[in-house]
């Protein structure tokens, strides 16, 4: 019986060691950081603002039923802003569709699986050639497309900006005239002159429109816009030299995703 007891033990633990074991293995990859302010401070204030741009996930409200097959071709940047096109084409924006509209459950033909059989549809339909662009979605893998989708951004403009600051010098040589020479009239100015503070803040509103289009006829069958605000900020104080900093606010990657997420969860909801 003893035998037999201590064989089970055996088992028991094996099995609880082969399963700690997988779950350590299906766990998340999880990283360390080098940073040498990790843990301080700054260091909580930097990475709570960035949390607030980290991917965020999307609900989409009818995940669990199958659209149709789409393709997203390169949208248009009407934008003439200089940081925006520096930053962003119009491949970079169609990714992000790719990547949402697969996440919502439509069947999504990647681009770089459909060679220049897509490019020649994209000059076709671009150029008003709406025969040769019906053609091109006839052959090949194309033929199982029934949408084509395009994200277009057609607004990135700064509407609003405020800064606001205290600059204590002024004050400190009041202060130091209305107390005399003493030193400890110097000591207050000096003091009151060390004090400073800066806080400025800019708003953007960046629009995004969609396009759906029949891939049978290259008629358009719906269109959508929506509009998004970024808000820039950054403050800084100090006194007797102690001094502290910090800026931050979404960027224009999570703006551009996060506008492509509302466009698709417009799409899941109205044209699956």
């Amino acid at each position: 019986m003893q035998h037999h007891a201590f064989i089970d033990s055996i088992k028991y633990l094996l099995g609880a060691a082969l399963f700690a074991a997988a779950s350590l293995a299906s766990a998340q990859p999880t990283f360390g950081n080098p940073s040498p302010t990790a843990g301080r401070d700054t260091s909580q204030k930097a990475n709570a603002s960035a949390d607030q741009s980290m991917y965020q996930a999307v609900s989409y409200t009818n995940v669990g039923r199958k659209g149709p097959a789409v393709i997203v071709i390169p949208g248009e940047i009407k934008s003439n802003n200089a940081t925006f096109l520096q930053k962003f084409t119009a491949n970079n924006i169609a990714d992000f569709g790719e990547l949402e509209l697969g996440n919502a459950n439509f069947p999504v033909l990647e681009r770089s699986n459909l060679g220049p059989l897509l490019k020649e549809f994209e000059l076709a339909y671009n150029l008003g050639d709406q025969d040769q662009a019906r053609k091109m979605l006839r052959m090949g893998k194309l033929k199982t497309t029934k949408f084509v989708v395009k994200f277009d951004i057609l607004k990135t403009e700064q509407v609003a900006s405020a800064q606001q600051g205290f600059d204590g010098r002024t004050l400190g040589a009041m202060a130091g005239m209305l107390g005399g020479f003493g030193r400890g009239a110097a000591a207050g100015g000096t003091a009151v002159s060390s004090v400073h503070s800066d806080e400025a803040t800019s708003v953007w509103v960046i629009g995004m429109r969609y396009k759906i289009i029949n891939a049978e006829t290259t008629e358009q069958v719906a269109t959508g816009y929506t509009e998004e605000k970024m808000e820039i900020g950054a403050t800084s104080s100090g006194a007797l030299g102690i001094h502290q900093s910090q800026q931050g606010g979404v960027s224009l990657d999570t703006m551009v995703q996060r506008l492509v997420q509302k466009s698709v969860w417009e799409i899941d909801n109205k044209y699956k």
